[in-house]
C-alpha cells in the first residue's frame, strides 16, 4: 500500500508523538508548515493547552503578498515564540518537528528558539 504524501506526514507525526510529549515543567514547542505559512505553539499536553502560539500569516504580512515559508521567517519566527516564552516564564521545551526533516525552515526555526533562550 502506497501512502500519499498527507498520509505519510501524519504517520511520521505519530511516530514522533509516541516519543514526545509536553509537561507544565517542559511544554512541547510543535511547528507547523504551510506552502506559504509557518505556524508554531508551545503546549502543555497534560491539560492539552496551548499556552503560546506565533504565525507568519498576520495582517501586517497579508499586505505583501508572498510566501513566508523561507529561513529568514522561520528564524525571526523562532526568536519571537522565544521571547513570548521567556515573558511567560517558560525556559525549557521539548522541540517537536511535526514530522517534518530537520533541515530547511524547521531548522531555522529552531536555532531561532535557541537564540532567543529557549532550551531543548
Amino acid at each position: 500500500m502506497r501512502l500519499n504524501k498527507q498520509e505519510a506526514l501524519e504517520r511520521r507525526h505519530l511516530r514522533v508523538r509516541q516519543r514526545i510529549s509536553g509537561t507544565p515543567e517542559r511544554p512541547r514547542l510543535c511547528v507547523h508548515k504551510t506552502l506559504k505559512h509557518l505556524y508554531a505553539q508551545i503546549v502543555d499536553d497534560t491539560t492539552g493547552r496551548s499556552l503560546i502560539q506565533v504565525t507568519t500569516n498576520t495582517k501586517d504580512n497579508k499586505a505583501q503578498k508572498k510566501a513566508f515559508r523561507n529561513r529568514t521567517f522561520a528564524k525571526q519566527l523562532g526568536a519571537q515564540i522565544a521571547g513570548k516564552a521567556k515573558d511567560a516564564g517558560i525556559t525549557m521545551v521539548v522541540f517537536d518537528r511535526g514530522g517534518y526533516q530537520y533541515h530547511g525552515c524547521v531548522k531555522s526555526f529552531a536555532e531561532g528558539a535557541r537564540e532567543g533562550g529557549l532550551k531543548f
